[in-house]
Formats: C-alpha cells, sequence, structure tokens
C-alpha cells in the first residue's frame, strides 16, 4: 500500500531514513535493505555532500521503487533558487518518485554519526510557487512540462515545545498546511506525555503526524543531544537508565519500544532515526513493537 493511501486510512505507519551513498554503490544498499522489505512503510532519501561529492538521491530512490520501497525523496529549499528547486523536483517526478520530505524548522539529524546534522529552513512561499506550477504541467518560467507532477509533501517540524508552540512556528505549520502538506514529521520525541501536549495544540491542523523516534544507545549520545541540539531534549531519567545499565542493548531497546508503545494512541506513525546502525539491525528486536496497524485518533 502506498505510504499516501495507508494515511488516509489512518494506518499507524513505520518510515525511516538513509543516506543517499557517496562511498558504496546505490544497489549494494538498497540490496542489504532486503530483510526489512515490506516491514517499512517508506524509507526517506537524505541529500549528502562530503567533500564537494553529491551522493545520487533520486538514483537511490529509483532503486528504492524498483525493489518494492516506497522511496521518500527528501530536499530543502536552503541554497536554491526557484529553477534549482523545480530541476531537483521534476528530476524526482521522471523519476517516478510521489514522496517529497522538506523541513520548517532549524536542524535535522542524519548519517552514521551524531556530528552528521544538516540545518534546514523552507521557504514556505518559493516551495508552493515550484509545486503549484509542476502541478499545473508547467516550469516557473511558463514552459510545459512532460506530465504533471504532484507528490505527497511531509513537512518536518519543532516538537520539544508542549503546549507552548511559538507563533512563528504556528504560522509556519499554516503555511505549510494551506500548501497542502500530507503529514508533519516532528523532531525526535523522548518525553511522550510533553509530545501528548503539542499533539493537542496542533490539532487544529487536521494534518497526520508522525513522530521521529532515536535509537538511543548510550548516555552520551543523550548528553550530547542535550548539548548541542536542544536543552532537555533527552529526560534525565533515559540518561540515567543508559548509563546505569549492565546491558546497555536492551536497555536501549526497551526505552525505544515505550516511546512507540506511547505514541500510537496520539499520532499516525513514527519515523526511525539509526545513527550509527542500520534498518538491518534494528528490525529483529524492534518489530514486534511496530507491526501493529492501529487506527490513529490523531
Amino acid at each position: 500500500m502506498k505510504l499516501k493511501d495507508a494515511l488516509k486510512k489512518k494506518q499507524f505507519v513505520v518510515t525511516s531514513e538513509i543516506q543517499a551513498p557517496i562511498d558504496q554503490e546505490p544497489e549494494d544498499l538498497v540490496q542489504s535493505l532486503t530483510r526489512v522489505r515490506g516491514r517499512v512503510d517508506g524509507v526517506s532519501l537524505s541529500e549528502v555532500e562530503f567533500e564537494g561529492v553529491v551522493g545520487d538521491t533520486i538514483k537511490t530512490c529509483q532503486l528504492l521503487d524498483q525493489n518494492q520501497f516506497e522511496p521518500i525523496y527528501q530536499t530543502t529549499t536552503r541554497d536554491k533558487n526557484r529553477l534549482q528547486l523545480q530541476k531537483d523536483l521534476v528530476e524526482a517526478h521522471e523519476a517516478g518518485i510521489e514522496n517529497l520530505l522538506v523541513f520548517t524548522e532549524d536542524y535535522r539529524i542524519t548519517g552514521d554519526s551524531l556530528q552528521e546534522m544538516m540545518f534546514f529552513h523552507v521557504d514556505a512561499g518559493k516551495l508552493q510557487s515550484v509545486l503549484q506550477h509542476i502541478k499545473e504541467g508547467q516550469t516557473v518560467e511558463g514552459d510545459s512540462l512532460k506530465s504533471k507532477a504532484e507528490f505527497l509533501v511531509g513537512s518536518g517540524v519543532e516538537s520539544a515545545w508542549g503546549k507552548n508552540v511559538p507563533d512563528l512556528e504556528m504560522k509556519e505549520m499554516e503555511e505549510m498546511t494551506s500548501l497542502g502538506t500530507g503529514y508533519f514529521l516532528t523532531t525526535p520525541i523522548f518525553d511522550v506525555d510533553q509530545f501528548a501536549k503539542f499533539i493537542k495544540r496542533i490539532d487544529t491542523f487536521q494534518v497526520p503526524v508522525i513522530a521521529e523516534v532515536m535509537i538511543l544507545r548510550t548516555a552520551g549520545m543523550g548528553r550530547f543531544l542535550n548539548r548541542h541540539l536542544k536543552s532537555g531534549l533527552v529526560p534525565e531519567w533515559i540518561i540515567q537508565k543508559l548509563a546505569q545499565a549492565p546491558d546497555k542493548q536492551k536497555a536501549s531497546t526497551e526505552i525505544f519500544a515505550d516511546i512507540v508503545a506511547g505514541l500510537k494512541d496520539l499520532c499516525q506513525g513514527v519515523h526511525i532515526i539509526t545513527i550509527g546502525l542500520s534498518l538491518i539491525h534494528i528490525s529483529e528486536p524492534t518489530r514486534p513493537i511496530l507491526v501493529s496497524r492501529m487506527p490513529s485518533s490523531a
């Protein structure tokens, strides 16, 4: 089932994220995901550039689609004018990609280390202009495209505010809602009670929410997030549980399971971030938690 259809039917979806490879062939990366085929509803591909070398995100998305995965093309409007953004989206459409993920807040975590952070900010007006033109089968210059392009658009949002969501954040979410965003993707969730307050605050938008959940393997990872991303993002009790656990992998899985269990009645899915791990590494211990396709109350 397509991600768009699953969200419309209010199914609880599971997505995750990988990087377009720089140091290996895309075919090898996609082949390594074989064991999780059918276990995730979508796999997002982040744009990666390292020392001038850019990962082939479009090609990797195509390979995912050919191997029965639902690819989600992840991009940013930062440092791109309308023509550059249009070029990327038209290429994605021509490659058969139907899902687009963009961001309205200030950070994303991706890659194999906590140091690999990308900073994104969506220019909603720029994005809306490009999407509207290609949806009508035209470029922003007025030329005709081969076919009309329409995406399921996901928009990243900062969710650590609880009920105290700033007016600017609400305005950006309102803009993305009017643009036709199909779902909001949150920043990492560790405090389920605080997240519940956030969900209640943004319920006015009536947009499905997918909660990002991170596999937190060590206390040091939690301290790093609190120090460099947002103070208090990871509750102290989680850090202490990981620090004191004789079996840190077991403790990490338990924390992840508890968070996901708490989220199932609050939102419409989870997006798994696996820093330092592959989807293969987490598939077996966590899949029993995720396989249930429960209707969302969100």
